[in-house]
């Protein structure tokens, strides 16, 4: 009953999903009171309007998702269906609901009844989440089923096209994009509308009603013994026989157990092809129309008395649990392969950076040794070229000591000069090993020593910019009082230019009243010769007017008025004392 729980909830989805208008993912409570009511009635569950009004009566006015919808189905609907009510009028109520809303039928090749059919296929062969969608792997199942059903030939070709479009797209279908894709005839070129129908109704009956097999045979009767043909049709757990493949007039049933066997008999009245199907009670003769359809129903029937007694579904089912448990196996066995892959990514990268560590490392290294052989080489040809020096000498001194000593002698001789020269050599090379670690330790010595020294100079340096400094704003402050000066020397140059541009003019004017006093001392003494007798009158006017006689014959000054009042020293002064006057003007200035 499981798994016939699933398949109704995928119905019931898409009932509620065509009532979902606005697709919010919720319906309103009204519409699933209506809906409830509506499945009640189809699978014969008794109608608890009371249990559903408490279920959906809250604070809550507003509709209610799916999830709040599925309590509600398990615990007043699902959990008390029996196996007395129709599947098909159950599916083709949900069906009503949902297939005006998502398709339009009139662009394809099947009828609406087909596309019911495939709408039910599809609930059967969709994995069990929502929203409700069919992979690739069943959509292939399905097609192959029906081209079998239609008599045609499977093109594994064009799938693998189809599915290369549908894995760019979204690697599944829904329910109405898989009856598009049957009602289009993509996979059934060359089939009539009659073919295709015919091949969706053997499909649908066994897939969803689990008719196993069905066909025309002939029957012995318990009670005439006559053989009368009937449409037989393979449930599996039933084998039902009709008068005709309409199915509308049942003539009766033979139920299937664990106890029941399948056994051929041997052609006898007149009938080939014979075989019985014994159960507890009673034993049925059926004749085929050939030895093929025999040995098939023969196989048919015993694989369902097999399934009986093994308490498993029909094949069909099993089929597609065992395809659901392989594809979750391999999802799983990916899921650890990615996972693993994940880890060997990780761990090769880790190793990578390792080996890249070990790469610098090792180039780091062959570096190093490359300069020690360097550095060795250098010292092997220093080493050669002085023990070349001291082999000549060696030599030399072997070749002396030959022509002296004998043979063994002189060789015992050498051999020892070379062991004392070998000694003495590495006690040289120890002393300039010794010579060379105290000369590194004399460096550390001075690098210590000139350390200091650059500190100190570091400090003197900035006592320097110090004093620079204190030097720069010292000639700042001396520039200005220079420029000062400078400024002051300037206006006493002008004003010393100015003072002897008047001596000059005084000069030029001294030298003009010079000339004026001799020609008037000229005058004088002319005139002094003619007016002696002019002696007396002068002298009786002496009070008034004091007679200007010839006085020092030395220099004297003359103004525009006649003999000035002042000495060169007396007018030395008063230029002096003029500057001075000038100067303290310009200061105050």
């Amino acid at each position: 009953m499981g798994l016939l729980r699933d398949e109704f909830l995928k119905s019931i989805w898409h009932a509620f999903t065509a009532l979902d208008v606005d697709q919010s993912g919720k319906v309103s409570k009204s519409q699933l009171k209506v809906l409830s009511h509506n499945l009640c009635t189809v699978m014969k569950v008794p109608h608890d309007p009371v249990a559903l009004e408490e279920h959906f009566k809250d604070n809550d006015e507003g509709p209610v998702s799916n999830q709040g919808y599925m309590p509600y189905l398990n615990r007043f609907l699902l959990d008390k269906v029996r196996d007395n009510f129709d599947i098909l009028e159950f599916n083709n109520v949900c069906w009503t609901l949902c297939f005006k809303k998502n398709i339009n039928m009139s662009h394809l090749l099947i009828s609406n009844d087909d596309a019911f059919k495939v709408w039910c296929i599809f609930n059967f062969l969709s994995e069990d989440k929502y929203p409700l969608i069919i992979i690739t792997e069943e959509i292939e199942y399905f097609l192959r089923k029906l081209m079998e059903a239609m008599g045609g030939i499977w093109n594994q070709e064009r799938f693998d096209d189809y599915k290369l479009t549908l894995n760019r797209k979204q690697q599944c279908l829904s329910a109405w994009e898989l009856i598009e894709l049957v009602g289009m005839g993509h996979f059934s070129k060359g089939m009539n509308r009659q073919t295709l129908s015919m091949g969706i109704s053997e499909v649908f009956q066994e897939l969803i009603l689990d008719v196993l097999r069905q066909g025309y045979m002939m029957k012995k009767g318990h009670k005439r013994k006559n053989w009368t043909e009937r449409w037989f049709v393979l449930g599996p757990n039933s084998m039902s026989y009709y008068v005709s493949e309409d199915l509308t007039d049942k003539k009766g049933e033979i139920l299937l157990d664990r106890n029941c066997c399948v056994e051929s008999l041997p052609d006898k009245e007149g009938k080939k092809c014979l075989f019985i199907v014994k159960c507890s009670d009673k034993s049925f003769e059926i004749s085929a129309s050939d030895k093929k359809r025999k040995q098939e129903w023969i196989q048919a029937i015993q694989t369902c008395i097999q399934l009986l007694r093994l308490g498993l579904p029909s094949p069909h089912r099993e089929a597609r649990l065992r395809r659901r448990e392989l594809r979750q196996k391999q999802q799983a066995e990916q899921g650890e392969l990615e996972e693993r892959m994940r880890l060997l990514q990780i761990a090769n990268e880790n190793k990578h950076r390792q080996l890249e560590s070990m790469t610098k490392k090792l180039e780091e290294a062959v570096a190093t040794a490359t300069l020690e052989e360097q550095r060795r080489k250098q010292t092997q040809t220093d080493l050669q070229d002085r023990y070349r020096t001291d082999l000549e000498r060696e030599k030399m001194v072997r070749q002396q000591m030959e022509e002296q000593v004998a043979q063994k002698s002189s060789e015992l001789e050498q051999y020892l000069q070379r062991v004392r020269e070998l000694e003495d050599m590495y006690h040289r090379l120890e002393d300039a090993l010794e010579d060379e670690r105290q000369a590194r330790q004399d460096e550390e010595t001075m690098c210590k020593l000139q350390t200091r020294l650059l500190e100190e100079e570091s400090a003197k340096r900035a006592e320097l910019e110090q004093i620079h400094l204190q030097q720069q704003r010292a000639i700042s402050q001396t520039q200005a009082e220079k420029q000062e000066l400078e400024s002051e020397r300037l206006a006493k140059e002008t004003a010393l230019q100015a003072a002897m541009l008047q001596l000059e003019s005084l000069e030029r004017e001294r030298h003009g009243a010079l000339e004026q006093y001799e020609e008037v001392r000229m005058k004088l003494e002319q005139a002094a010769n003619k007016t002696k007798s002019w002696k007396d009158k002068v002298a009786k006017h002496e009070g008034l007017v004091r007679l200007i006689q010839p006085g020092d014959k030395g220099p004297q000054r003359m103004t525009n008025w006649g003999p000035a009042a002042f000495t060169d020293t007396e007018l030395d002064l008063r230029k002096k004392s003029w500057q001075e006057r000038k100067n303290h003007n310009q200061s105050a200035q």
